[in-house]
């Protein structure tokens, strides 16, 4: 596999646009006093299905050749299940997802009202994915993988094409990091336009097997993910992903899950947006790193805004 280009990305452009409008990319002064940085946040909660991944199954799903219209599998914890599931309902493919056993139950629901077969299986993303490469020889599916896909990556990342025209001038973008699709979006438009903006990762501490890996000398497998912020639980890399982002990507800070908690409640205070964990992880990390970045132009990427009632409630309280 290659990584998409930023010929790719352009070209992925007019599949999303056939479904969603861009994104903003907004200033919020209680944010700005809080955390003293010329900070702004793009807004990937407003997409329809209220998360970035939701451009890739478009471009990918879109893109299918006839022989593989027949039906496709793939895993998710939700943001992806549910990008590929309404671009299945779009495109007329038939659609099986499997989450984790005990996944955010208010995604598996949406996932199911957008016409996809849910089954829950696994302790965690990773398992529930390893059940799928078994089922798709069985059912003769086509497998879409959440990172090691070129053109879900290059529909992912029209968000940052939109990011870098809206603000040229940017220093920062943080990005949470699951299985690496926002993050190496980001990557490939900064490089291909020739911005000088630095691309932090975010991930969390309980699910660090992509940071661990990022900064060590090889790639190691996480004994569990046990974060509340499912868009980043992951206990593993991926090939493509990460090694674009091995090579691409300038920082990675990892946060609590307090520290992720104080993201949620930051996002609801001072841009009156609802943020999961992972799509509130950047605030949280700019927070962390204000000292540093003071006097930059500072980007985060709100990825997503499906927490559900239960972690919401935990949380605030």
């Amino acid at each position: 596999m290659q990584p998409p280009t930023l010929k790719d990305v352009y070209e992925a452009r007019p599949r999303v646009y056939r479904h969603l409008r861009p994104t903003p990319l907004l200033r919020h002064p209680l944010l700005a006093v809080e955390s003293g940085l010329d900070i702004r946040v793009k807004h990937e909660n407003h997409n329809p299905t209220g998360a970035f991944k939701v451009r890739g199954g478009l471009n990918l799903i879109a893109s299918l050749p006839g022989g593989e219209r027949h039906g496709v599998i793939t895993a998710s914890t939700g943001n992806h299940g549910q990008s590929i599931a309404l671009a299945c309902r779009q495109e007329q493919v038939p659609c099986t997802i499997v989450t984790p056993r005990g996944n955010n139950p208010e995604k598996n629901a949406a996932m199911r009202a957008l016409g996809a077969e849910v089954i829950e299986f696994g302790r965690d993303f990773d398992e529930a994915r390893e059940k799928v490469e078994e089922m798709q020889h069985e059912g003769r599916l086509r497998y879409v993988h959440s990172a090691n896909e070129p053109l879900l990556i290059a529909g992912v990342a029209t968000y940052a094409l939109e990011l870098f025209e809206d603000w040229p001038e940017v220093d920062v973008v943080l990005v949470p990091i699951g299985g690496g699709s926002g993050a190496c979006g980001c990557c490939i438009v900064r490089s291909g336009l020739g911005s000088r903006a630095q691309v932090i990762g975010v991930q969390a501490e309980r699910a660090d097997a992509f940071a661990r890996s990022w900064k060590g000398n090889g790639r190691v497998v996480g004994d569990s993910a046990d974060t509340f912020a499912e868009g980043m639980a992951t206990r593993v890399t991926f090939d493509l992903t990460f090694g674009l982002l091995k090579q691409e990507l300038d920082d990675i800070v990892t946060l609590t899950e307090e520290e992720l908690a104080e993201g949620v409640r930051l996002a609801l205070r001072t841009t009156h947006n609802l943020a999961e964990g992972a799509g509130a992880a950047p605030l949280a990390a700019a927070m962390k790193l204000r000292h540093r970045m003071t006097g930059k132009k500072v980007a985060c990427v709100m990825s997503g805004g499906n927490i559900d009632r239960t972690t919401l409630m935990r949380v605030l309280t």
